[in-house]
């Protein structure tokens, strides 16, 4: 299983257009970026690839790291940065099957695969197909399981990634706080390979109009709001899951620059081999 992590960052990226704060400069001057989700994971035994989350950067993101055209996708949720480079399937691919969970958002009256089907209806390429939570599914040779997570106002899912042959296995958390259900951590328990929603440090919690939630014991905020993880949260749930190795993903700017491209934060480009 060979990762590459297309896309490490939140809603606008990083370095963020027309902003020149340190963390903005200090990414332009070292040629370090973080554009929007998107995990490309690729089975080298089978020679398929599956497109995690389509980021609106995705003509960019292939191009840049030169990773093969997916053959299947999944789509964790619909907000826009997670969903909108499916446009860029026009006449890129002749056919792109998208999975998405099939159980009916309240919020929206539709379940994310009904709101993939619906909004690029005029998409001849491409072909939704309904998964249910916590159910496996083989999708280019790996059994893939989505997770529900915490991400409200809309329903959103992480995803679990296992190689049937080789036990390899990749979690990822998804949008979500970090009150993630039990049996989502079950499925996400014990990975190779970690990538975590970790959007701002926990001491940025007093900026949030909501402030922090979900504090451990020393009262550090392990949500930032109530839709993120903060680092501090994203890495005790790695410590909960035993992940082998963490990743931090979906950052924002905001980190101060002297952290900002530290480890463990991600940037585009990295890949792993599981």
């Amino acid at each position: 299983m060979r990762v590459t992590l297309l896309g490490t960052g939140d809603t606008t990226g990083t370095p963020t257009v027309g902003c020149d704060c340190e963390t903005c400069l200090l990414a332009r001057e070292r040629g370090l970026e973080r554009t929007r989700f998107s995990v490309h994971v690729e089975n080298e035994r089978t020679g398929e690839s599956l497109l995690i989350d389509a980021s609106p950067d995705f003509r960019y993101q292939f191009l840049r790291d030169g990773v093969a055209l997916p053959d299947a996708a999944i789509i964790t949720h619909v907000h826009f940065d997670h969903l909108d480079g499916l446009g860029n399937v026009f006449r890129v691919l002749r056919d792109l099957t998208v999975y998405a969970a099939d159980e009916t958002d309240p919020v929206t009256g539709e379940s994310v695969a009904e709101t993939v089907a619906n909004d690029y209806h005029y998409l001849d390429a491409v072909t939704v197909t309904p998964v249910t939570p916590l159910e496996s599914v083989r999708i280019c040779g790996f059994d893939v399981t989505l997770v529900p997570v915490d991400h409200p106002p809309l329903l959103c899912y992480g995803l679990a990634i296992v190689d049937p042959e080789t036990g390899a296995k990749l979690s990822v958390t998804g949008d979500t706080s970090y009150a993630v259900p039990e049996r989502s951590r079950a499925a996400l328990a014990d990975p190779d390979l970690l990538l975590a929603d970790a959007i701002v440090p926990a001491s940025l919690c007093a900026s949030h109009p909501a402030g922090g939630r979900h504090e451990d014991e020393a009262g550090v905020p392990r949500t930032f709001g109530s839709k993120h993880m903060t680092r501090e949260g994203a890495l005790a749930l790695a410590d909960e899951l035993g992940a082998t190795r963490t990743r931090l993903v979906h950052l924002a700017h905001y980190y101060p620059a002297e952290e900002a491209f530290e480890a463990p934060l991600a940037v585009d480009g990295e890949r792993y081999e599981l």
